[in-house]
């Protein structure tokens, strides 16, 4: 429960700031608009308050109301951001200009902020958020064509999906895991790999999507490892809809997977770590081995394993975004070479979280094709 709380303060903190940026940018659109400032600021305060009311919704069973907050109050989310990062922009202009002015007057005149303004940055962040929800929807297949020394020169190649932060649960149901699973289907592998955040929040939402899990059926299996939003979801109902859905866990542990050696860890929000070299004995080593890790995240060890498979970052989700989480998260976006000559693949990821939009970010499925180097 402190936990809780600490989350909420500083979240409520910070999207209140947010909101209180985006409305001094407004201001000079409101100046003449008297009637229109109470409205305006009443609705802002209802939607810095909605995640809250959501979660409040859903406890009551109200899952129709929660829902429709949800839509509302998360795609408000996304264009308060947009328009936030276009007033930060404008302002920071601005102040860049104000000491300038002072020895060229004629500089003031390309100050920035104004009516004009005022209305040009939430139009820009209204056909963004418009063009998010499409973007959202458009499922993408990265496709990666990997050689490796570890598969038998006469062998075939190696078909594995990863997918990764579906986020399933009141706004993400059957009409997303559907598509995802068409694809998937489309792909044929031989392995398909879930690498966290497949739930989000209350479990009840996805009632019945187990069935559709259940009909994948490739032939090397389906194996997943959790990311932190199983933890929120309540981890042992997360662990059993997964079960459930037909997929294998590895929590800290590793298997022998036909060629490959797979091993997957628990995400830290569980409250614990391992280390990851440990799970892999120097006999094994070579086997072509894949880490299943939620977080794009690399430790000491990780000379051991050839490609580690993680999510988590969205790669933001809604650029700007991304420069924020590139602070935690420097290698959230494709693939990328390690100093040991290991690879890390950090997926997009194939649903949303929060906002159902995504701008410059969209959603994926990832193709990993392993093929013997002759």
């Amino acid at each position: 429960m402190p936990r809780l709380i600490i989350f909420l303060t500083v979240f409520l903190s910070l999207y209140s700031a947010m909101h209180l940026l985006a409305y001094l940018g407004l201001r000079p659109l409101l100046a003449s608009r008297e009637r229109a400032r109470r409205p305006v600021l009443l609705f802002m305060l209802l939607m810095i308050a909605a995640p809250v009311l959501v979660r409040l919704l859903e406890r009551l069973d109200l899952d129709g109301a929660a829902r429709l907050l949800a839509i509302i109050g998360y795609s408000w989310m996304a264009f308060i951001f947009l328009t936030f990062a276009g007033f930060v922009a404008v302002f920071a202009w601005d102040l860049l200009l104000t000491p300038l002015a002072r020895y060229r007057p004629t500089l003031a005149e390309w100050k920035l902020h104004g009516p004009r303004c005022a209305l040009l940055v939430p139009a820009l962040a209204l056909l963004l958020s418009i063009y998010g929800v499409f973007e959202a929807r458009n499922l993408t297949v990265e496709t990666l064509r990997i050689p490796t020394d570890k598969l038998p020169a006469e062998g075939q190649s190696l078909r594995i999906v990863q997918i990764s932060d579906l986020h399933l649960g009141l706004l993400h149901r059957h009409g997303k895991l559907e598509q995802v699973a068409r694809r998937i289907e489309e792909l044929k592998p031989d392995l398909l790999v879930a690498t966290g955040d497949i739930v989000d929040a209350r479990l009840d939402h996805i009632v019945g999507l187990t069935d559709i899990f259940r009909r994948l059926t490739p032939p090397l299996g389906k194996y997943a490892v959790t990311g932190n939003h199983e933890y929120y979801a309540g981890l042992d109902q997360a662990l059993d809809f997964l079960e459930e859905s037909g997929f294998i866990l590895l929590r800290d542990r590793a298997t022998r997977v036909g060629p490959l050696l797979l091993v997957g860890v628990d995400d830290p929000a569980g409250g614990h770590s391992v280390d990851e070299a440990t799970l892999v004995n120097l006999a094994e080593r070579c086997h072509f081995t894949l880490l299943l890790k939620h977080r794009p995240l690399i430790t000491p060890g990780e000379e051991v394993f050839d490609l580690q498979l993680s999510g988590h970052a969205h790669r933001g989700q809604i650029i700007p975004f991304n420069l924020v989480t590139a602070l935690e998260y420097p290698l959230q976006n494709g693939l990328y070479r390690l100093p040991t000559g290991a690879l890390l693949y950090a997926s997009r990821g194939t649903g949303t979280w929060g906002p159902p939009i995504r701008v410059f970010a969209p959603p994926e499925i990832t193709l990993i094709e392993l093929f013997p180097r002759r």
